[in-house]
């Protein structure tokens, strides 16, 4: 028997549990990962050394196989982007978590919950994440609940709020919330804290709160992130009349954020967010070269984001609402209605210069085909609530499955053949587009598929609606594709 904890990690897929797994594995600890998508940690570069159990957590046979001989486990699951009765759900998936850890044996439970005021009324989601902090206290396992508040760090939805609201606007009409009081923490800072937590005795059984040194509002974090961006200052001006509604869409218009994850972050902006107290200091003492202040942690962020080194992005968060299913193989496809729009093209160039234009698409290169097309499909997106094509990509380069890719998700890649992206903009059906490269002769030769599968007539309307496009975007596509390919050769 190892004398090595081992930690069971929840929300692998995740922007804090992405990097938690490495670190844990760095500090000593054997891992398990809980995922309901395996397959999104194919790329992850820890995948080969930890254990990989496939299922969710709300169901109570999936939990219990993963909490077998597990010394603590890490609560890091939240419907960020959940709609409809999504607090009944989180409550479920708790109480089911909480029943399984104390019939495993679990010796602690470790919960990233929010940082929230007292005695005011809450968001729907600083109400939920306290109702699940209470229901684990609650499992008769030792458990530690540490809230933290804005969450600074390369790719973190915070910082890429900030960031772009910032970059974007030189004047910034907001909401009163900008002079409320914010207590920010760095993302190495919440993970010093997530692996410490483990270790503190078994009988400590409560919420800490957790933050950085530094108190600001909101709107000196915009400005501190124009300092070290090397940014004017942005003048600022506090309008009652937006209403956390309003100031979601106006978010998600202007940056990257989708409306979904928008809203939960606003909501928790209505309220001061600073410390209660400093208990934890006597629990878990601060780090020896001390907690990173706010202005330092924006300028390892954008360290981090100007070599492309980011290790996790809010990007790689599923979107609630959106599919998630893989495309059925074709033999699957009897007796349902498909479309499809193939394109096949050869290159003289070869089928590795090929495919570094095929894993380099989106982003800040394109599509390679009718940019103001692509453009107001995704404005169109956004203002649906979808993600919209300024979601971007992680790395400039390299690509893995699991990646958001503007309003795509790679569902599937074998580096240097094939790559398969999974639409998650707002479309009646299911739709996923196909590239891959394969040698021919001296040459290679590209080959492109659309898929849709439509939900009802309204899904049928939509494909003929837009299919006299499609001789000219996804035409235009492979040959620019092959072009580029060619011309780099």
């Amino acid at each position: 028997m190892s004398d090595q904890k081992l930690a069971l990690v929840t929300g692998a897929t995740g922007y804090i549990g992405g990097r938690l797994v490495p670190r844990l594995l760095g500090a000593g600890f054997r891992v398990r990962v809980l995922a309901r998508t395996p397959e999104r940690l194919t790329d992850a570069p820890w995948a080969d050394e930890v254990e990989i159990v496939e299922g969710d957590l709300g169901d109570a046979r999936v939990a219990e196989q993963a909490m077998t001989d597990v010394d603590v486990l890490y609560y890091l699951v939240h419907s960020m982007g959940g709609s409809g009765d999504f607090e009944r759900r989180e409550r479920e998936i708790a109480q089911t978590a909480a029943y399984a850890a104390a019939s495993a044996g679990v010796k602690r439970i470790v919960y990233l919950g929010g940082l929230h005021p007292a005695g005011v009324e809450l968001s729907r989601h600083l109400r939920s994440r306290r109702e699940v902090g209470s229901i684990l206290l609650a499992s008769g396992v030792p458990t530690i609940v540490l809230q933290a508040g804005v969450v600074i760090g390369s790719g973190s939805t915070s910082f890429e709020m900030i960031r772009h609201l910032t970059e974007v606007l030189p004047y910034m009409p907001a909401p009163q919330w900008v002079r409320n009081r914010i207590q920010p923490i760095a993302v190495r800072d919440v993970m010093y804290y997530l692996i410490a937590a483990a270790d503190v005795p078994a009988d400590v059984n409560r919420a800490f709160d957790i933050g950085g040194p530094d108190v600001l509002r909101y709107g000196q974090l915009m400005n501190g992130y124009a300092v070290e961006a090397g940014l004017p200052q942005r003048p600022i001006a506090a309008l009652p009349v937006l209403t956390p509604w309003l100031a979601s869409q106006w978010v998600n218009l202007v940056t990257p954020i989708p409306r979904r994850l928008a809203v939960p972050i606003i909501e928790s902006l209505q309220h001061p967010c600073v410390m209660l107290d400093h208990d934890i200091d006597a629990v878990i003492p601060p780090p020896a070269e001390c907690l990173v202040g706010y202005r330092e942690s924006v300028r390892l962020a954008l360290a981090r984001e100007q070599t492309g080194e980011v290790e996790t992005s809010w990007r790689d968060s599923a979107v609630a609402g959106m599919p998630s299913d893989p495309l059925p193989s074709d033999p699957d496809w009897a007796g349902s209605t498909v479309y499809t729009d193939v394109r096949e093209v050869r290159s003289p160039a070869t089928t590795e210069q090929l495919w570094k234009v095929i894993e380099g698409v989106g982003g800040e290169n394109g599509w390679y085909s009718l940019p103001p097309a692509w453009a107001l499909r995704g404005w169109f997106d956004k203002l649906v609530g979808g993600v919209g094509l300024s979601r971007g990509r992680r790395s400039a380069t390299h690509l893995n499955t699991g990646d958001a890719l503007d309003f795509w998700r790679v569902e599937r890649i074998e580096r240097g053949h094939l790559l398969r992206l999974r639409a998650e903009m707002r479309v009646p059906g299911l739709a996923w587009l196909e590239m891959s490269a394969e040698p021919d002769g001296d040459g290679s030769r590209y080959h492109q598929r659309a898929v849709y599968f439509p939900h009802g007539l309204l899904g049928r309307a939509y494909w003929w609606a837009i299919w006299p496009f499609h001789g000219v975007i996804f035409s235009g596509m492979a040959r620019r594709i092959t072009e580029t390919a060619a011309r780099q050769a």
